[in-house]
């Protein structure tokens, strides 16, 4: 009797999601004075129990972000920084696998703006953003901040009835004054996670100073760096403390590069930065420009006249000429240290905050502390491995890592803009193919240009050419469908691949051979439709029920429901053989044609892009917004039975599966 009831409430709580237009999320917004030209403008969520929000620095590959858009900007008023958040959880996403960051119960999202119309009387606002429990919904928000008149003084507290109508809901605005606008209770992230993220850039870039320092252009200034401080220090102490002070002086030289990207982008500036497709193709092509010239094929210097002008200033002594004989050695090795600088510079500022400079600070820690300690106890330079072929070798080894590390920022701007021109398959072969040359390499099989001959190999390079070719060989089955969890955070996901199951699949899976006209090969090879129009009329022609998918690139319940149920052998035959299926994409973000694009009569809102489309679909037809959804259609386009959402249950999805299907044959 109890699991009679579980399932009867069960059904109930499951109707009633699919018969209605879903907010779990209500907004508010308000007003906070800063002073008579700058104001907070304060978006605050209050979110259903079990449901989330996601964060705006979620990364890509996974679920969709917030994303926000302040309307009639240029000459009105400035956005000062990026939106802060209050606090939010994260957690590894095994579907994705990528770490997620978002909240729950509340949100708070906050913009400070610097008015410069003093004229202007308001701000019109838009969120986009997900929400997900065993649904997800991809919602937006439209918000007006009205402003007082900025000539003059803002009341203690102003309050508005103002509503801003979205899909199907309201919300009430305010505008208030805080007591002490300086104390602010808005953060970017919990401080705890701010600190790993931290630590993490910091031990990464120590690394690359460590790797820096194995390079041709550094290695061999150590022993001359330490012979000028013992021979010119009148005493042991004075050459200690001389030997201290160069080693501070190269920390703040670089620490000095990051505050420089940090003041000139601007604390969060870069982060944004990182998911615009053309940075990051740049991006891609700066690597590989470093990793062309680690290589060999050239060296990247900066001008003699600026190495020479500074060898004369080192010539003065004292504190002046330490200081200046720290930036020669930055300038004469930076053919060496600036594609690492570079590369760590790229990967620190995309991620926003004071990161930077704690790369630099890592850095270059790294690089000085040798320095410091051989000329402080110069016996132990008899401990160091003598200059050598070994040294180009690090040098190209780094190549190698800059050269793979760049196809993942050209992965990053394939996925935004949906080219699929570097799908799973192309990025995990060119991986394969540059660890296994570098493995080749290591072996002695190749040389690179400023290589010395090769007699023999040491065990150490032995040994990691080793380690890079099982690591090559780790990576092919990747190519036949592998998870390859070592580095899901690098290649494009499962699904954004030319063939989920791999090469070998049949004709079905692994090519479009054989498809029906606008068919693409979906998961485990089924054939899709992402158009319903083209959809419906191949089903009429074959004569088959249609099941409609409405899902979402970044909706983790869509991957689960593919990964855990339509892969079961009953579903799949089914979903092969006797439906024609139609996946609807809701946040497919590529533009409709301007024809196209049109208003909402139904919630009012613009729809400029295929997602929009089938967002509006899916509420004029079927009065619900959440993904995934299912429904089993005839030809007439009428309901076989009552649409359903996430239903991990193997025999419950295909139960509903039949039911339909039964009632198309009647």
């Amino acid at each position: 009797m109890k699991k009679v009831l579980f399932f009867l409430f069960s059904f109930l709580a499951l109707a009633n999601l699919n018969a209605q237009i879903v907010k779990p999320v209500k907004w508010t917004s308000k007003v906070e004075k800063i002073s008579d030209s700058e104001f907070n403008l304060v978006m605050e969520g209050k979110i259903d129990n079990d449901w989330h929000v996601y964060s705006q620095f979620t990364p890509a590959d996974g679920p969709l972000p917030a994303e926000f858009d302040f309307k009639e900007a240029k000459g009105n008023y400035e956005l000062v920084g990026k939106v802060k958040e209050s606090p939010y959880k994260k957690q590894f996403n095994d579907v994705f696998g990528v770490d997620e960051y978002y909240f729950e119960k509340n949100v708070t999202f906050t913009q400070k703006v610097k008015i410069i119309n003093a004229k202007l009387t308001s701000i019109k606002a838009k969120i986009d953003y997900q929400v997900c429990k065993t649904a997800c919904i991809n919602d937006n928000m439209s918000f007006t901040f009205q402003l007082p008149n900025t000539t003059d003084q803002l009341p203690e507290e102003i309050a508005t009835n103002i509503s801003e109508t979205d899909t199907a809901s309201s919300s009430q605005f305010t505008v208030s004054e805080p007591t002490k606008p300086e104390a602010k209770t808005v953060v970017e992230a919990p401080k705890k996670e701010a600190q790993r993220g931290l630590w993490t850039i910091f031990f990464l870039a120590f690394l690359g100073g460590f790797a820096a320092l194995l390079t041709p252009c550094v290695f061999p200034m150590i022993p001359m760096t330490v012979s000028f401080f013992t021979k010119q220090s009148k005493n042991p102490g004075q050459g200690k403390r001389n030997a201290i002070l160069y080693g501070i002086s190269i920390i703040a030289i670089y620490v000095v590069l990051g505050l420089a990207i940090t003041g000139i982008f601007g604390a969060d500036a870069l982060n944004a930065l990182s998911t615009n497709p053309w940075f990051n193709v740049f991006f891609f092509l700066l690597l590989v420009v470093f990793a062309v010239s680690f290589l060999g094929a050239f060296e990247i210097m900066l001008p003699n006249s600026w190495a020479n002008k500074v060898d004369r200033q080192a010539d003065r002594g004292g504190v002046i000429g330490i200081l200046f004989m720290a930036l020669a050695l930055a300038i004469v090795s930076f053919s060496c240290t600036g594609p690492i600088v570079g590369t760590l510079l790229v990967e620190s500022a995309s991620k926003g905050g004071i990161a930077p400079i704690i790369g630099m600070l890592g850095f270059s820690s790294a690089l000085a502390l040798p320095f410091m300690l051989f000329a402080m106890f110069p016996s132990w330079m008899h401990s160091l491995p003598k200059s050598g072929g070994w040294l180009n070798t690090v040098k190209v080894s780094l190549g190698f890592l800059e050269l793979a590390l760049a196809f993942k920022f050209l992965s990053n701007a394939d996925l935004v803009l949906q080219l699929h021109l570097l799908e799973r398959e192309v990025f995990l072969a060119i991986w394969i193919a540059i660890f296994g040359i570098w493995a080749l390499y290591l072996l002695g099989k190749i040389t690179t240009p400023h290589d010395s001959p090769i007699t023999h190999i040491s065990v150490g390079r032995l040994s990691l050419g080793l380690l890079v070719l099982a690591f090559t060989i780790y990576m092919i089955p990747g190519l036949f469908g592998a998870p390859l969890k070592l580095i899901s955070a690098f290649p494009p996901p499962q699904t954004y691949s030319e063939s989920p199951t791999g090469f070998f699949g049949n004709s079905t899976t692994s090519s479009k051979e054989g498809l029906p006209n606008g068919a693409e090969v979906g998961p485990h090879g089924l054939t899709v439709f992402t158009d319903y129009e083209t959809g419906l009329a191949y089903a009429k022609s074959i004569n088959k029920p249609v099941m409609l998918d409405f899902t979402g690139y970044a909706c983790v319940n869509c991957r689960k429901m593919e990964n855990n149920v339509w892969s079961d052998e009953k579903v799949l035959n089914v979903l092969k053989n006797d439906v024609v299926l139609i996946s609807l994409y809701v946040d497919d973000k590529r533009e409709l044609p301007k024809s196209e694009q049109t208003v909402s009569k139904e919630t009012g809102n613009e729809i400029t892009t295929i997602g929009d489309k089938w967002t509006e679909f899916i509420i004029t037809r079927y009065q619900t917004n959440t993904q995934p959804f299912y429904v089993l259609i005839d030809l007439n386009e009428e309901k076989l039975n009552p649409p359903i959402s996430y239903t991990p249950n193997v025999d419950e999805y295909i139960k509903w599966l039949k039911d339909g299907i039964s009632k198309f044959k009647q």
